[in-house]
């Protein structure tokens, strides 16, 4: 694949599309919508020969939960598609204006960047989230999937420009670039990672080893998404019953999702009667998870003495790495704290700045969880689970940005934009 001869098609395409109206790009991305649709059989027959051969390479299930798609799944592409063309267009709104003394006009506008690439892992439905937003916002998009979802995302693609041409839209504001074979598998990455000119934002989103490469080797400017090492803290005035619901959806629902729990923190005054509740509401998925108990629990010494049996073998000793990791699977970490400040120093020495949560009956306790708590999401008696671009009304999301510039949080429609400065006079010079 000639990746200068598609970058100069993108950066072309960017250009016609940023003179595109917002029904324009509305009437193109409610034209995908029905391509998908009608192209749904033959996109769930590739994404069943994708998983088939995950499955055969011993991808584990919490993984395969990424990559498998169904109706569901596809109804919900549906609906972020229409959802987003619903909402404003962000280009053109003019975020500040006012004159200063000498008379000029200043106005701050939001404007497209440009060529953006979004290089992500397994999951298919963020090869039509990234598509959707970007043209939405007026971007030609660049995306690289993983080898994994290969046949899905090319059965996407398809669908996806078919739409775009029914509609008259710019089809060319849309490329994939597909992983090559042995040493060159990932050649094409270091190439978009480098290309100073030619792609102006990258965008990693998947697991830590992902992201970590894109922002140690970039060379042009990254958006980064982070890792889910997410935290729930009960303290000493929590509802147990809520935290063991909490922390129930937030493992089970979706394990390998970046907002899933990955750690449970109880206050010493409170864990002989949460730790066993939690270890309850797990054991009635063993059938889904196959694993004894549900979940694995990976005890801290004083968690591992409230709940260790010899009728339990998921409840296990955790080992200094298990703090601070991403599982992505079936497994838990658990530690008991002894106070606040202790679980806050915790979460910010092994998080990932993701999303957190406080399970409190203390409004002064939450709110300094809250304030003290460095992360892009925190959470009052709520799932992290909620992290997500559609459940924060956004539609389609980027993804969960962990940094503190440019964008923190999910990132919808404006995260895809930059700004310019627009100034009107009536011939001052400066003295």
């Amino acid at each position: 694949m000639d990746l200068d001869a598609v970058c100069s098609v993108l950066r072309s395409a960017s250009a016609r599309l940023a003179r595109c109206t917002a029904e324009q790009k509305n009437l193109a991305l409610l034209a995908v919508a029905r391509s998908i649709r009608d192209a749904r059989a033959g996109i769930l027959e590739a994404n069943a020969r994708d998983v088939g051969k995950a499955r055969a390479g011993g991808m584990t299930e919490s993984l395969i939960q990424r990559l498998a798609l169904d109706d569901h799944a596809l109804d919900d592409i549906d609906a972020a598609l229409r959802s987003l063309a619903e909402q404003t267009d962000p280009v053109g709104q003019v975020v500040a204006g006012w004159s200063v003394p000498n008379g000029l006009e200043i106005r701050q506008v939001r404007v497209p960047i440009g060529v953006v690439s979004v290089i992500y892992e397994s999951r298919p439905n963020v090869t039509v989230d990234a598509f959707a937003l970007a043209y939405k916002s007026a971007n030609a998009v660049l995306l690289r999937g993983s080898s994994s979802a290969l046949e899905s995302n090319r059965a996407l693609v398809r669908a996806m420009r078919a739409g775009l041409e029914a509609a008259g839209g710019v089809a060319d504001a849309l490329a994939l670039s597909e992983p090559g074979t042995g040493a060159d598998s990932h050649a094409d990455v270091d190439w978009i990672l480098n290309a100073v000119g030619k792609i102006d934002v990258a965008l990693p989103r998947g697991g830590a080893a992902l992201i970590r490469r894109v922002v140690e080797t970039a060379r042009v400017p990254v958006i980064e998404t982070g890792s889910g090492v997410c935290h729930v803290y009960v303290d000493e005035t929590g509802d147990a019953a809520m935290a063991a619901a909490i922390v129930e959806n937030a493992k089970i629902q979706k394990p390998a999702a970046c907002n899933a729990v990955e750690c449970l923190l109880v206050h010493s005054s409170r864990a002989d009667e949460v730790l066993p509740l939690v270890l309850d509401s797990f054991a009635k998925h063993a059938g889904k998870t196959g694993r004894a108990g549900g979940v694995e629990l990976r005890c801290c010494d004083r968690s591992f003495g409230v709940l260790s049996r010899p009728d339990r073998p998921n409840v296990v000793r955790a080992a200094a790495t298990d703090w601070g990791f991403e599982f992505l699977d079936y497994v838990l970490a658990c530690r008991v704290v002894d106070s606040l400040d202790e679980a806050t120093e915790f979460i910010n020495a092994h998080g990932t700045k993701h999303s957190e949560t406080i399970v409190t009956r203390s409004r002064g306790n939450a709110r300094a969880f809250q304030r003290n708590v460095d992360s892009a999401c925190v959470y009052v008696n709520a799932s992290p689970r909620f992290t997500d671009g559609g459940q924060f009304g956004m539609g389609a999301e980027l993804g969960i940005s962990t940094q503190k510039l440019h964008a923190r949080g999910p990132m919808g429609l404006t995260a895809l934009t930059t700004t310019k400065y627009l100034i009107e006079g009536e011939g001052q010079t400066r003295p």
